[in-house]
């Protein structure tokens, strides 16, 4: 339907996305839908445009603390709720702002390893971001399954008493080819009919999701809906019936449409996930030479 023309990277670390109104819309013969359809794009470009932050897939150094207690992990500012636990088995993040990015960066992976030698391991570990870090003395806080992966094998003890780790980590992305599809999580605070919220889980590659909308199955007539808090989207303007959705993940240097044609019973129920069908393995390019190169040493 639109046309992305050109990228152009500025000499501050934003993207600015040029595009121009379809071909097929005279000014004359622009309809209410055609607006909203445009505003929905406008509002892809600038998140598109916000999300061109300091490159996230160079490697970085940081601190990194463990939570006493994994129970935390489900009240996390994402919004996953009890499903978090058993999200990337169980190796979770909480992320500074910077990275958690207003909820943006919610389900990205993190490879992430400690720098002493004689208790880490090479490799480190792969965490999943689905909560926000408030605390000022540490850019993470990690499962502590996510903590003691970090260890060389007999080691964990040592890592433990350490409580406060330096580490190097890079943003990877999320493979969930063997055996999940991006699947959609109705949320607890959705209200049926007449409210909807749901969050996405298994999202794979290296993408955010910037825009969402929804419909009727077998309708042209989209509702955008927004980024409520961490990964949850919203509406108020709820379809009748089952329900479709389209969205789109960054990808290249650009964005991708995807299209999940039937995802919600028209019976959809609170706290229940559904499969899209879909698998994401889009990567998102960003300016970053020359670290786009580099590997652990």
């Amino acid at each position: 339907m639109y046309k992305l023309l050109k990228s152009v990277t500025c000499t501050s670390p934003v993207k600015i996305i040029i595009v121009v109104i379809p071909l097929a819309f005279s000014i004359n013969s622009i309809t209410l839908k055609n607006l909203m359809d445009m505003f929905s794009l406008y509002f892809v470009i600038f998140h598109l445009a916000s999300l061109a932050t300091a490159c996230d897939r160079c490697v970085h150094q940081a601190k990194v603390a463990f939570f006493s207690d994994d129970q935390a992990l489900k009240s996390g500012a994402c919004g996953y709720g009890s499903v978090a636990v058993g999200l990337n088995d169980g190796r979770l993040a909480a992320a500074a702002p910077a990275v958690y990015n207003r909820g943006v960066g919610c389900g990205a992976c993190f490879q992430m390893r400690c720098t002493n030698g004689s208790i880490c391991s090479k490799d480190g570990t792969v965490v999943l971001l689905s909560d926000k870090n408030v605390d000022n003395g540490t850019d993470f806080v990690v499962s502590t399954k996510a903590f003691s992966s970090m260890a060389k094998k007999g080691k964990e003890r040592d890592i433990f008493k350490l409580g406060v780790l330096p580490v190097l980590y890079k943003r990877v992305p999320c493979d969930y080819a063997k055996n999940k599809n991006l699947s959609v999580r109705v949320q607890e605070i959705s209200q049926k009919p007449n409210y909807l919220a749901i969050s996405f889980l298994y999202q794979g590659g290296q993408t955010e999701i910037v825009a969402l909308d929804a419909a009727q199955v077998g309708s042209p007539n989209w509702n955008f809906m927004s980024r409520n808090y961490g990964a949850v989207w919203d509406t108020s303007r709820v379809p009748a019936g089952p329900l479709q959705l389209r969205f789109v993940v960054t990808s290249g240097f650009d964005g991708k449409w995807y299209w999940a044609k039937n995802v919600l019973p028209a019976d959809w129920k609170i706290g229940a996930i559904y499969d899209s069908g879909l698998q994401i393995n889009d990567t998102a390019k960003q300016d970053c030479s020359p670290c786009d190169y580099d590997t652990w040493k």
